[in-house]
């Protein structure tokens, strides 16, 4: 089941791609959305699920470090909702703390990418395959 994994912020959306087996994430793009125009990125979302036969979405959930909801988390299900009505297709939540902190890590140390402006270019589509491959790794879990 190929899977779309996707990190909703208030201005781009990061896009992150599984493999036809489900087993690991690898990062797409990041899609500039704007809310007061309602522009969501939908005709690039409906692109991709075209391009790479997406089955459903999984949206990182910005909880706070305390588990309690906020704005982040109804901007994530409101968008989620979106999807579901759009495509049909199944949307799943995947806990997201700290994934954008372990992006920049990543970023920094694996990568080599210490410019601040170069990260921030493809931060929303490191959190996005962190966010996925989570819940590729947690759902493999519970399956055994």
């Amino acid at each position: 089941m190929r899977l779309l994994g996707l990190d909703v912020g208030s201005k781009t959306v990061g896009v992150a791609v599984s493999d036809p087996l489900g087993i690991t994430a690898q990062e797409v793009e990041t899609i500039p959305i704007d809310e007061t125009k309602q522009n969501y990125g939908m005709k690039r979302i409906r692109k991709l699920v075209r391009k790479f036969e997406i089955e459903g979405f999984v949206l990182g959930l910005p909880r706070k470090m305390d588990g309690s909801s906020g704005e982040s988390v109804q901007r994530s299900k409101n968008y989620g909702k979106r999807l579901s009505e759009k495509f049909s297709l199944p949307v799943y939540y995947e806990d997201e703390r700290l994934t954008t902190k372990v992006a920049d890590r990543v970023l920094i140390q694996e990568a080599g990418i210490h410019d601040r402006n170069e990260r921030k270019k493809v931060i929303d589509q490191m959190a996005a395959v962190l966010i996925l491959q989570n819940y590729l790794e947690r759902t493999r879990k519970d399956k055994k």
